[in-house]
């Protein structure tokens, strides 16, 4: 007996020696991943600041104010013109590695580990920052998503090689693609799209040993980043009390048209960034103007409505309804102002993100996909909140084949959780059907066409 206790007594600080290591390592893990998601949020604070910029430039279009075009709209409308050639005389010359949306350049650097530290260098990440901001406060039709992303994977990635052994469990292409995640999440303060994004789209990778550091790192980086105030839903609230009936009923046809509008604006965007990206490379002054030219014609031709990200118009068709410029034409005209609004939604973004400019297509799918589902329940008699809601669902996951982040995202947008039944099986057909129509997500497609002139 005296034996064991000898022995207990020789084992006990051992034993106490590691608990202790290991609450150390663990304060360590946890305070890391704090770290780094606030610095997340600190780097898309400001890209978040210049969104909100540009939904009061917005406010400035007859679309919302509701009268003829002022001279202030006519300015910004015609911005486009001028400011393309700029983007890509920088995007050719000094500013060439910027190019991009970056969400297929992080993609690309998650498959070669070599091409990370290019990839994701400071001047580098910085620069695409500055022309998403040019292109974003001309009113570019493009989102933000691109942007946030590659921040927040370069800022993970900069933390990680400072304090690597602060983080032993996670190596760098993981660490990278949780940042990733986490930058969508601190973008659209939706901490949930952290882990969501980071599996759907970065990597095939489910562990739980990536899932929760991406919550830690998601929920930290989203809270900092709209410490200046973010509302609960960030478009208004939508509250549809529709019986599931109704709601699988109407998500039927929205799903299909909105997965054959997205599969059609994913091969289109596709397309088009191969068949420009000579054009811009040789002729870039020719191809802005040409290319700033059709965006302004179609915001003038639009009411506005073309212009921006998209969610000041959605805003305004929760809060007021579809602009009506004719309103002694009757349902005809407002019908058919509706179908061509929602067509120009889908071309607009096509022009602005296929020469390579920074940005995103997250809001312009909620977009479309939102005016799609509103004019088609506007037709059939049914709730346009209610084809709203659906719509926007649908028409991200048409155009990203990713129903799990396009649920998310309609949810925290428009709070419509009511809607569960409606907003999974829109969502679900949308994505089954973009993928029948484009055989590769829109992001895998434009990551292919950067390999043959790698960074």
């Amino acid at each position: 007996m005296s034996f064991d206790l000898r022995r207990l007594e020789q084992l006990i600080p051992g034993v106490i020696g590691r608990k202790q290591s290991e609450i150390i390592q663990l304060f360590q893990h946890l305070l890391c991943l704090l770290i780094i998601g606030l610095l997340i949020g600190l780097a898309c604070l400001p890209l978040n600041l210049i969104d909100g910029i540009q939904k009061s430039l917005f406010q400035q279009l007859p679309a919302t104010t509701g009268s003829a075009w002022r001279p202030i709209g006519l300015t910004l409308a015609l911005l486009p013109i001028g400011v393309m050639p700029i983007l890509l005389l920088l995007q050719r010359g000094p500013w060439r590695d910027a190019a991009g949306s970056g969400i297929p350049q992080t993609m690309n650097a998650l498959e070669d580990h070599s091409q990370l530290a290019p990839a994701l260098a400071a001047p580098r990440t910085i620069q695409r920052g500055l022309l998403w901001t040019i292109a974003t406060v001309a009113l570019f039709p493009l989102g933000r998503e691109g942007p946030v992303v590659h921040v927040g994977a370069a800022v993970a990635r900069a933390i990680h090689k400072r304090f690597k052994r602060w983080l032993p469990s996670l190596n760098e292409r993981q660490i990278v693609a949780i940042g990733g995640g986490a930058g969508l999440a601190g973008g659209f303060n939706t901490p949930l799209l952290a882990p969501i994004f980071m599996i759907e789209e970065l990597t095939t990778e489910y562990s739980l040993t990536l899932i929760w550091p991406a919550l830690v790192i998601g929920i930290s980086a989203a809270w900092f980043s709209s410490v200046g105030g973010e509302t609960i839903f960030g478009l208004g609230m939508i509250n549809v009390m529709a019986p599931e009936s109704e709601q699988l009923l109407i998500a039927i046809p929205i799903g299909i048209l909105a997965g054959l509008v997205g599969g059609f604006f994913n091969r289109g965007l596709v397309w088009c960034s191969s068949f420009l990206e000579p054009w811009v490379r040789q002729r870039p002054v020719r191809t802005g103007l040409l290319l700033g030219i059709c965006l302004s014609a179609l915001a003038l031709t639009s009411w506005g409505t073309s212009t921006g990200d998209g969610e000041g118009l959605l805003q305004l068709l929760i809060q007021e309804g579809m602009p009506n410029h004719f309103p002694d034409g009757g349902s005809i005209s407002q019908g058919i102002t509706s179908i061509w609004i929602t067509l120009v939604r889908v071309l607009a973004p096509m022009i602005a993100l296929s020469p390579g400019v920074p940005g995103g297509l997250i809001d312009p799918s909620l977009a479309f996909g939102g005016l799609l589902g509103y004019t088609f329940c506007g037709l059939v008699g049914s709730s346009t909140h209610l084809g709203l809601a659906l719509g926007m669902a649908a028409g991200l996951a048409g155009a990203t084949q990713l129903p799990l982040v396009s649920i998310v995202f309609a949810w925290r947008l428009v709070g419509d959780q009511q809607l569960f039944a409606g907003v999974i099986l829109c969502s679900v057909l949308a994505a089954y059907i973009g993928r029948l129509v484009a055989r590769k997500p829109v992001y895998h497609a434009l990551a292919e066409l950067q390999r043959p002139n790698r960074f």
